[in-house]
């Protein structure tokens, strides 16, 4: 057998001819049953993408009946299978009642073998296509917050905690280092609140000059400085009703704090230069990569802001923390930049996901982002390899002091990573793995894998 993942299962009792298909699929792991008990069995352990199937089976070799109902009965077990009907020279009838049973394709003896062989990869094409369309589906709906991907414990426990305190008006903040995704969250609490048909209105603390931030939160009136032409509503009225989002809180200068402190325990702005105080209905999140506490002891930092922030917080864990997620993210981002840039470019080599996996990640999700988009446009084949990622080598981490914690948590990640290689397939895991099914079945149940 081939060592190339995929499977062709040949349902054909002549055995002249079951050597024959064997040696024609040089890219195939090519499975022979000469009934359909056989091919059932072969079926139910490899689940290959496609069948060609003789309906001339015992014990009705001189008939069609066996092979019309072992072709019902590979599609009932598995539908999305490609089955290619091989019939008798003349047969074009039975053929065709093939097809209305729900065959993908049929083949008349005598067997041409390069011939069949397009016929095949056509098929195996179309079932690799139907396959990724619903795993992508499938994640698409499984994603716990819109444009937010991850499968990690931390991620869908900070998901969960987003959906609950949504629909409140509570104030929050979010930390996390740059690139984790703080702007995601703070759009998913407005989407996911009273409200999301309002506006977000963000504003980067860190992005805009001192001098200019007062006038960009809280407007100003014409004639207040030099250049104020016209009365300037600030960003804070503009998102009257719905949500602001301050990134980068931490890098408020000292003497706004104060005035943003007054509007978050009132809901009243004043603009520069003008008297009259304006309500405004907002829910605030802010965000930061800053050590807060540590601003606060330096004097940086109001700490009576602070608790008006933080209601309550969410901390967003760097990538390196986020088990199996790298691999996820560097999967959709690889889909993404594919259709953009309509590059072939379908998967990864195994040792590019094993570096996926093994890598930091210091520059967090936009650094896999970037990663992927550029291996995507520089990729010479259907896969990206190690070259084309660029990523230098990963850190050994330190060796844990306890035995028992190490198997558990090595045994825990390689069935975390294995489910991740195979998009949550867990036959195909068991099989990276090394273990049966129920085992395996087993040791997701113990880990609470879902």
């Amino acid at each position: 057998m081939k060592n190339s993942g995929k499977y062709l299962l040949v349902v054909e009792d002549d055995e002249g001819l079951q050597s024959q298909l064997r040696w024609c699929f040089d890219d195939y792991e090519v499975l022979i049953a000469g009934d359909r008990e056989a091919a059932i069995t072969l079926l139910r352990r490899h689940e290959p993408g496609v069948v060609t199937l003789d309906l001339g089976l015992p014990p009705d070799p001189g008939g069609v009946t066996e092979g019309l109902a072992t072709l019902e009965e590979i599609l009932a077990l598995a539908p999305e299978t490609k089955v290619i009907v091989v019939t008798g020279d003349n047969d074009r009838s039975n053929a065709v009642k093939a097809i209305g049973l729900g065959a993908y394709d049929f083949y008349q003896k005598p067997v041409d073998p390069e011939l069949l062989g397009l016929i095949v990869d056509r098929a195996h094409a179309v079932h690799e296509l139907e396959t990724e369309n619903r795993r992508l589906q499938q994640s698409q709906h499984e994603t716990p917050l819109r444009g937010i991907i991850a499968t990690s414990p931390p991620m869908l426990k900070i998901c969960r905690t987003v959906e609950k305190i949504a629909p409140s008006d509570i104030t929050t903040l979010v930390f996390g280092a740059s690139g984790t995704g703080k702007e995601l969250i703070a759009r998913a609490l407005h989407e996911l609140s009273p409200r999301a048909d309002k506006r977000l209105v963000a504003i980067n603390c860190a992005a805009i000059p001192d001098t200019l931030l007062e006038a960009e939160l809280f407007g100003y009136e014409k004639g207040a400085f030099t250049g104020a032409v016209k009365q300037t509503k600030g960003k804070i009225e503009y998102a009257n009703g719905g949500t602001l989002f301050l990134d980068e809180i931490g890098d408020l200068p000292f003497e706004l704090q104060a005035k943003l402190l007054r509007f978050i325990q009132e809901r009243v702005v004043e603009r520069i230069g003008g008297r009259e105080e304006i309500s405004v209905d907002v829910r605030i999140v802010g965000a930061t990569h800053q050590d807060l506490s540590k601003l606060i002891a330096e004097g940086r930092f109001r700490e009576d802001l602070y608790y008006r922030l933080s209601e309550f917080t969410i901390e967003i864990p760097p990538l390196k923390d986020r088990q199996g997620d790298a691999v996820v993210l560097a999967k959709a981002f690889l889909h993404r930049f594919a259709g953009e840039y309509n590059a072939q470019v379908t998967g990864f080599t195994p040792e590019a996901l094993e570096a996926i996996e093994a890598y930091d990640w210091p520059g967090n999700v936009r650094e896999v982002e970037s990663r992927i988009k550029r291996a995507v446009i520089m990729a010479d084949g259907p896969s990206i390899t190690l070259e084309d990622l660029e990523l230098g080598q990963a850190e050994a981490e330190p060796l844990p002091l306890n035995l028992q914690r190490v198997r558990d948590e090595a045994e825990r990640n390689a069935i975390l990573r294995a489910l991740q290689r195979t998009d949550d397939n867990v036959t195909d895991a068991a099989k990276l793995l090394g273990v049966t099914r129920p085992t395996l079945y087993r040791l997701i149940e113990k880990y609470g894998f879902h």
